[in-house]
């Protein structure tokens, strides 16, 4: 199902909060001090049709209670065509979702530990 965004300055975020609140929280903190994006989840809820989250590669990291983020920019009528060629890739706004990627993974990888896993399979066997 496509949606039209109505404000560009967005991305899609699935899975962030599915294992882990503190990487939930994490992300949101980012974003806030640096990229200022419009968090989009939209395709995070488990009645989405789409069910991108269990679709996409990240799943199998999820799946085995490792947390993640899938940053997603959405479905357009191009998409997963032949047609989506790189004349049509809003530059400015891939710089904006790559930074926000970049300093997420940025701020886990200089923590002493990983984000905790407090929901999923996991946390519910303890």
């Amino acid at each position: 199902m496509m949606r039209i965004k109505k404000n560009d300055n967005y991305v899609y975020l699935i899975g962030s909060d599915k294992l882990s609140t503190e990487l939930h929280e994490l992300s949101e903190a980012v974003n806030a001090k640096y990229t200022k994006l419009d968090l989009d989840y939209t395709y995070n809820d488990e009645n989405d049709p789409n069910r991108f989250y269990y679709r996409s590669d990240h799943y199998n990291f999820a799946k085995n209670d490792i947390p993640i983020i899938f940053y997603f920019n959405g479905v357009h009528a191009d998409y997963h065509k032949i047609t989506d060629t790189p004349d049509k890739i809003r530059y400015d706004l891939l710089e904006k979702r790559a930074r926000l990627v970049f300093l997420t993974a940025w701020e886990i990888a200089n923590r002493a530990e990983r984000p905790v896993v407090d929901k999923g399979a996991k946390a519910s066997s303890k």
